[in-house]
């Protein structure tokens, strides 16, 4: 079988996966997480509303891109796709690494997690986009990797409408305006609501002094691993269907 084959395979039962309704258990969660929202300190929640704002921001701006973020050529899609799970292993390393660090100081050190978290996974996914050999010099590019952001961070029907966006994206891609005028009606606000939601629950358990290291380390690593999954797949649709 040829490595396209196993890719595609692959693809398809990632797609099932993610268009699996939400079971009755992720429905209680969600239920119980909106309770637990309301106990949350409110410095906790502006840290994590203000450093999301900032990472969407710095990211549709092209603050985070620096000449090393060139696309990698002539690499065949097998090539990309070992470069890819490389990438995905140090990073998860790295993640696990922070999460340990900020989660053993308890709730001081804990709350500097939130925005170290997104930077480490923002740059990992500009290296996705180069190892993929795509421009993120091209804001366009850089939207797709917010949405890569957004697919992996939400659940339930917006992850569905996440994919979909997914899928029809080199054809929407075409019908952006430039970029001053996209920027002038970003609503970064339901982006920070969905990401905040999908991480409240295991991040603040990072919060506890001790304990929270082990939780920082653990929680870091699985979000690092699921975003490199989502993020394989989202370029596969576009190298399969693009």
């Amino acid at each position: 079988m040829v490595y396209d084959d196993v890719a595609s395979e692959e693809l398809a039962r990632w797609r099932r996966k993610v268009r699996k309704n939400p079971s009755m258990t992720s429905k209680l969660t969600k239920q119980w997480q909106n309770k637990f929202n309301g106990i949350i300190p409110e410095k906790v929640h502006t840290v994590v509303t203000t450093s999301i704002k900032n990472m969407v921001q710095a990211t549709i701006y092209g603050t985070e891109v620096t000449s090393k973020h060139q696309p990698l050529e002539a690499l065949t899609f097998q090539e990309q796709e070992e470069k890819a799970k490389a990438l995905i292993e140090r990073y998860k390393k790295t993640a696990a690494l922070e999460g340990a660090g900020t989660g053993f100081g308890g709730i001081l050190l804990g709350m500097a997690d939130f925005p170290l978290l997104l930077s480490i996974k923002m740059k990992f996914l500009h290296d996705m986009a180069t190892v993929y050999g795509y421009d993120v010099r091209d804001y366009r590019e850089r939207l797709f990797l917010l949405m890569i952001f957004q697919l992996t961070f939400s659940s339930g029907e917006k992850r569905q409408a996440m994919l979909t966006k997914v899928e029809t994206w080199e054809k929407d891609r075409l019908l952006l305006p430039d970029e001053d005028k996209y920027v002038e009606h970003i609503d970064w606000k339901e982006f920070q609501l969905s990401y905040r939601d999908y991480i409240d629950i295991p991040k603040m358990l990072q919060l506890i002094p001790g304990f929270g290291a082990i939780v920082g380390a653990t929680i870091n690593y699985h979000f690092l691993d699921l975003l490199g999954e989502v993020a394989m797949n989202c370029y596969r649709i576009r190298r399969f269907e693009g």
